[in-house]
């Protein structure tokens, strides 16, 4: 009965303490110590792209669950691509497989919205399902990060045709989540850059693309991506097999630093006028958010928390 969550980062942290807190046992491995995990969580270090370890700890603690959240994130792919690869690609081909010989029951794989971003210069004002049309060529992943991750949900979905193995992939959109002093991902180290403005007084100058978005993007809180964790891992019929984790809501750069400014009335902010860019540095703006009914359909989560609560929150106020 005890689950494997791969990777001891925000989500991955937030995931082992709310199985805990259930009552389940669980174990958290990652390839360095993390900061301290909620009670009852079991930590192990071990590297998932090492496969007899991997086994080891597998069959070590009879797991019969596993939630991989353990990934490089973008900025660090784009430095070292081999590396990336490597953690993203075959650490995810070595779970599938040690999963598979050692039966377990579920496998949930962390996914991103971002697998579809090369299709929003084609795509109406509907909201974005899982199954959206994708040019092989054309409209390829436009990043190392994305294209990791459709490779994770292609992989999954192999698994689950050729060999049975129940995989749900979960694409997660811009996570908010994290302590704010070493910041990874894109919307955390907006926040961190916005939050330090508000509380200095100093005025923020958002000068760097990947901060910058025209039109409007989507966000969710760490706290539901865990919690959408959870409700893939327990799921009775998961029969699509991929779905969106969003709030099915989506927002203007000035509606992310006014959410901010709720919190720190003085914060100042320049930015540019006229964006052509989407989220990240995105060639195209997001045509619509993210379809959210098969997640509540087949994994009945819907998310919680809206942007103001979740920049309160992570700001540490909330």
């Amino acid at each position: 009965m005890t689950v494997l969550v791969t990777g001891a980062g925000v989500i991955g942290h937030l995931t082992a303490g709310a199985l805990a807190a259930k009552g389940r046992p669980v174990v958290a491995i990652d390839i360095r110590p993390p900061d301290p995990l909620a009670p009852g969580v079991v930590f192990e270090r071990c590297d998932i792209t090492d496969s007899a370890a991997l086994s080891q700890v597998i069959g070590r603690h009879h797991v019969t669950g596993i939630v991989h959240t353990a990934a490089m994130l973008s900025t660090g792919m784009r430095r070292d691509p081999v590396a990336g690869i490597r953690a993203n690609v075959m650490g995810t081909m070595h779970v599938l497989d040690c999963a598979r010989k050692a039966g377990v029951r579920r496998v949930v794989c962390a996914s991103s919205t971002t697998v579809a971003y090369s299709t929003f210069g084609s795509h109406g004002p509907a909201p974005i399902a899982e199954d959206e049309p994708l040019r092989l060529v054309s409209q390829r992943p436009a990043s190392l990060y994305a294209s990791s991750k459709i490779m994770g949900e292609h992989l999954g979905l192999l698994y689950r045709d050729l060999y049975g193995l129940d995989v749900v992939s979960l694409r997660y959109g811009a996570v908010l989540g994290g302590a704010l002093d070493q910041p990874t991902s894109v919307p955390g180290r907006l926040l961190a850059r916005l939050v330090e403005g508000g509380r200095t007084g100093r005025k923020v100058v958002l000068d760097d693309p990947l901060l910058l978005w025209g039109g409007r993007e989507e966000f969710v809180d760490a706290r539901d991506c865990a919690a959408a964790n959870l409700c893939a891992l327990e799921a009775e019929a998961p029969k699509q097999g991929v779905y969106n984790v969003a709030t099915g809501d989506w927002h203007t750069l000035a509606g992310f630093i006014d959410a901010v400014r709720r919190l720190y009335p003085r914060l100042e902010v320049e930015y540019p006028d006229r964006i052509e860019t989407g989220f990240a540095g995105f060639p195209a703006m997001r045509p619509a958010p993210s379809c959210t009914d098969a997640a509540a359909r087949e994994l009945g989560f819907r998310a919680t928390f809206e942007l103001a609560a979740s920049v309160a929150h992570w700001a540490g106020i909330g």
